[in-house]
């Protein structure tokens, strides 16, 4: 009886291990869920003040989100050396400033660089800025040739002037288009960016990025607690932003960061676990990111465990197949970047970031943002494309693929403007 019993969990295992594995673009085959209650304490107290939130509630869920999904930084490291190649380039027509450095990190008798690549307006107060990764290099956001190119590894990709896993001059200015940055100028605002593989490649081996100069002697792998990729990646952001305070040219208070597909599930962990930041934007982040995971829409944890392992803690494999045992969903995530503004936003072609799901997160967390009073999204239904909805949490379904297009960035300048600098 007792070996029936056994075969019978391992095969229930492998069966649901087989499930979690595939993935459904069907909104009639969503199966029945019930979300974890964002505004009960885990002794089930009701949060029913901010001061309840901040003392009881955001502690227990932030604690949640390290010790299951995203990992726990494992110690410290020295401050970064500071490397200035260039601190006052002029650019756009001489109306921005631009700036190169880099942060030159050491440990384990390792060091790192990982360049960061500024475009400020010419203004007399200190600018505030957009703070975000991009996939391509510091170079392919702006056919700018002063632009450093990248030395670190890149997947590789001929057609994006990528061979050898190495940038080439070819890749120039490639993905200009998701990165308006003269408008940014124009509304007011600099850009901080860098090349996300500079702080972690992303690939599964933990080896050449920033990982090692932490290892603990004998170590050669994240133990199961700890930070993975997108830890990394996040923490990595928050270095930037030490930096950035240093800097007199950049209204430190106002730094929004901005993050795409993985980069967005980056962004909104970032932002939630450091206060510092001042707002948040995530485009098409998808599963971890934005999207709802008991929903099983597009991706899930089993297929993102499956295909990136390296990106979420090893505490996290366990849940693939079993989003129901998960002691938090992302609703949760986006609530803990309350008060704080949030912009979600998603693409109608772009299931497999389940738009529905990003939307329902987004709407299941306003319930915080309310409890400050603030303006977040009462709709019931999801809005129709073009049409932005919400206040100081803010939600867009644009028509098209996953990408980020010229609309996503004139709302997200916009909503800019009138909740973090107004």
């Amino acid at each position: 009886m007792k070996l029936s019993l056994t075969l019978l969990f391992v095969f229930l295992l492998l069966n649901s291990h087989a499930q979690s594995t595939k993935s459904n673009v069907d909104e009639e085959l969503v199966p029945q869920y019930e979300l974890p209650e964002i505004l009960v304490s885990e002794k089930g107290r009701k949060i029913k003040k901010p001061e309840q939130w901040e003392k009881i509630r955001r502690p227990e869920i932030l604690h949640l989100f390290v010790q299951e999904v995203y990992g726990k930084v494992p110690g410290e490291i020295a401050p970064p050396e500071v490397i200035v190649y260039e601190d006052r380039g002029e650019a756009f027509g001489g109306k921005a400033i631009r700036k190169q450095i880099d942060l030159v990190f050491e440990g384990n008798g390792r060091t790192l660089s990982v360049g960061v690549l500024m475009y400020l307006p010419k203004a007399a107060s200190p600018a505030p800025v957009i703070l975000g990764y991009n996939f391509l290099g510091n170079h392919a956001i702006v056919d700018d040739p002063e632009i450093r190119i990248s030395e670190s590894w890149v997947r590789n990709n001929p057609s994006l002037g990528i061979v050898n896993n190495h940038f080439t001059e070819q890749s120039r200015g490639f993905d200009a288009e998701s990165w308006p940055v003269e408008k940014m100028l124009d509304a007011g605002f600099g850009l901080v960016t860098v090349y996300y593989g500079e702080v972690d490649p992303d690939y599964d081996d933990f080896e050449n990025g920033i990982h090692p100069l932490f290892y603990k002697e004998g170590q050669d792998h994240p133990a199961a607690d700890e930070w993975a990729s997108i830890g990394a990646w996040a923490w990595g952001l928050s270095r930037v932003m030490d930096y950035l305070e240093t800097d007199s040219d950049v209204n430190a208070k106002q730094v929004i960061v901005f993050g795409h597909s993985r980069l967005g599930k980056t962004a909104l962990w970032a932002v939630a676990s450091d206060q510092r930041f001042a707002a948040c934007i995530s485009n098409d982040s998808g599963c971890m990111g934005a999207a709802l995971s008991r929903r099983r829409f597009g991706e899930t944890i089993g297929i993102a465990n499956k295909n990136f392992p390296q990106w979420f803690c090893g505490n996290f494999k366990k849940y693939s197949g079993f989003e129901d045992y998960l002691p938090i969903d992302q609703h949760m995530l986006l609530a803990l970047i309350a008060p704080r503004p949030l912009y979600v936003a998603s693409a109608t072609e772009d299931l497999w970031s389940d738009p529905k799901g990003e939307f329902l997160s987004a709407q299941a967390a306003s319930a915080v943002y309310r409890l400050y009073g603030l303006t977040a999204i009462d709709d019931e239904q999801m809005p129709s494309p073009e049409h932005p909805v919400g206040g100081v949490l803010s939600y867009h379904l644009r028509t098209g693929k996953h990408a980020v297009k010229p609309f996503d960035w004139e709302q997200y300048l916009q909503w800019a403007k009138e909740y973090v600098v107004h």
